[in-house]
């Protein structure tokens, strides 16, 4: 069945897809924007406590949620925190962890690599940063029954969902940084989430502080990261 808008595949609808603009006498030139902008993307650590406006965080977790996912299951539940007793509840927990992982979890190699970013296990910014945003994982839903049933590709699509979450992170001109202090059990206790989800990833986000300053590091060229078979 087909009327120009819309079609039945398997008894299911199925839309047409329009795509968002055409782009394609300035394809080259647009894409070299994008890169060219995305480039200018750092992890910044050092945070401005400048408020930032709950419908901004809304808006990009949105964009974020717009990711593709297995299934179309979209495991993922973002927690935005800006209570500060819960802020700083969340820094002395993860500061534990990472004076153990600094202390006796790392290789010394592990330690020499993170050497030019100069980090430690001390974590202001989980204090500083307006918003924390704490993505978890969905592993498996229960469905109207009870029943249990595990999600597809979880780790993949909330991963892919967190790579847009950064991105539109950049794109409200605000910053972050991608914070996994292991194990991350204790931000399932702290935020009293479900049995069903897994702590992923950790975001402060917010403003750089005036001055910021980030290492001085260069990126991988394109032949490093990318084979062409043509």
């Amino acid at each position: 069945m087909e009327d120009g808008d819309h079609i039945f595949i398997n008894g299911y609808k199925h839309v047409r897809y329009t795509p968002a603009e055409d782009l394609e006498s300035d394809i080259i030139e647009e894409s070299d924007a994008f890169y060219r902008w995305i480039d200018s993307r750092r992890s910044v650590r050092e945070f401005s406590d400048r408020p930032v406006p709950k419908e901004v965080i809304e808006n990009i977790i949105k964009a974020a949620s717009t990711a593709p996912s297995g299934a179309h299951k979209q495991p993922w539940t973002f927690c935005a925190v800006s209570n500060a007793e819960l802020k700083s509840l969340i820094r002395v927990e993860a500061e534990k962890e990472e004076l153990e992982t600094y202390s006796n979890r790392m290789s010394e190699r592990w330690k020499k690599d993170l050497a030019p970013l100069a980090t430690d296990h001390h974590k202001p910014f989980l204090e500083i940063a307006p918003w924390l945003i704490i993505a978890f994982k969905r592993v498996y839903e229960y469905d109207e029954s009870g029943e249990k049933h595990n999600n597809y590709y979880v780790n993949e699509s909330i991963g892919i969902a967190c790579g847009m979450l950064i991105t539109a992170i950049h794109k409200a001109g605000l910053v972050t940084l991608t914070h996994t202090p292991s194990p991350m059990n204790f931000l399932t206790r702290v935020l009293k989430r479900p049995s069903n989800e897994r702590a992923y990833l950790l975001l402060p986000v917010g403003y750089a502080k005036d001055p910021a300053y980030v290492p001085d590091l260069s990126r991988k060229s394109l032949d490093e990261v990318c084979v062409f078979y043509e």
